[in-house]
C-alpha cells in the first residue's frame, strides 16, 4: 500500500478542523477574564475620582494605548505560538514598537523638564505599588490564557508561556490605568512595563510545566 493511499484511508470520515477555533477560544478567554479583572479592580481599587476630567487629556488615552498596543501584539504572538511550526513573523515588531514609542516620548518629556521635576516624572507617587497592582490584576487573564494555550498545541513552551503572561499583564495594565492617577510618560514607560513583565516572566518559568503535551 502506498503512503498516499494510507493517508486517504486514515483521513476518511474525519471531520474538518474549524480554522477559527483557536481565535474563538482566545476571544472567550479574554472576554471572560476582562470582565473578572474589571470587577476585581472596581471592588479592590475603584475608578479614579477625576475620570471626567482625565478623559479630556491626551495623555490619558496614550496611557491606555500603551498596554492596549502590547495586548494586541501579545495576542498575535500567543496565537502563533499556540500552533506547532508557526513562525513568529512580525510579532516581535508588534511588541517592540509601542515600547520604543513610549520610551521616546518619555525621553522627550525628561529632556524638556527642569532637573528638579525629573524624579517626580520617573517615580510619581505610586512606583512602589504600581507593578504589583498590575501583576495582581493580571491573574484572571493569566490563568485563562494559559488554559486556552494548553488546549492547543504549543511546541515552544517557554516563549509561549512568556507571550501568555505578557498578554495577561497587558490586560491587567489596561484595567489598572482606569484607576491609576499617574500621567507621566516616564512613569508609564518604566513601571507599567515592569508590571506587565512580571506575569510574562512567570509565564516563561511555568510554561515548560503547564504547556507540556
Amino acid at each position: 500500500m502506498k503512503t498516499a493511499q494510507l493517508i486517504q484511508i486514515l483521513s476518511r470520515g474525519v471531520p474538518a478542523v474549524d480554522a477559527h477555533a483557536a481565535q474563538r477560544r482566545y476571544a472567550y478567554a479574554l472576554g471572560c477574564s476582562m470582565c473578572v479583572t474589571l470587577l476585581l479592580m472596581v471592588l479592590w481599587l475603584g475608578f479614579r475620582r477625576d475620570m471626567a476630567q482625565a478623559v479630556l487629556l491626551p495623555m490619558f488615552w496614550i496611557k491606555l494605548a500603551f498596554p492596549g498596543a502590547l495586548l494586541a501584539g501579545a495576542l498575535v504572538t500567543a496565537q502563533r505560538l499556540s500552533r506547532p511550526g508557526a513562525r513568529s513573523g512580525r510579532a516581535p515588531l508588534l511588541l517592540a514598537a509601542p515600547i520604543l514609542l513610549m520610551w521616546l516620548l518619555a525621553a522627550a518629556v525628561l529632556l524638556t523638564a527642569v532637573p528638579e521635576n525629573r524624579p517626580r516624572l520617573l517615580l510619581g507617587i505610586s512606583w512602589q505599588v504600581c507593578p504589583f497592582y498590575i501583576a495582581a490584576l493580571s491573574l484572571p487573564a493569566f490563568v485563562a490564557v494559559l488554559w486556552t494555550m494548553r488546549g492547543l498545541a504549543p511546541t515552544r513552551p517557554v516563549q509561549a508561556g512568556a507571550a501568555a503572561g505578557l498578554l495577561a499583564g497587558a490586560l491587567g495594565a489596561l484595567a489598572y490605568a482606569l484607576y491609576c492617577p499617574e500621567m507621566a510618560a516616564p512613569f508609564i514607560g518604566i513601571w507599567y512595563l515592569l508590571g506587565m513583565l512580571i506575569p510574562a516572566t512567570a509565564g516563561a518559568a511555568l510554561g515548560p510545566w503547564l504547556l507540556r503535551w
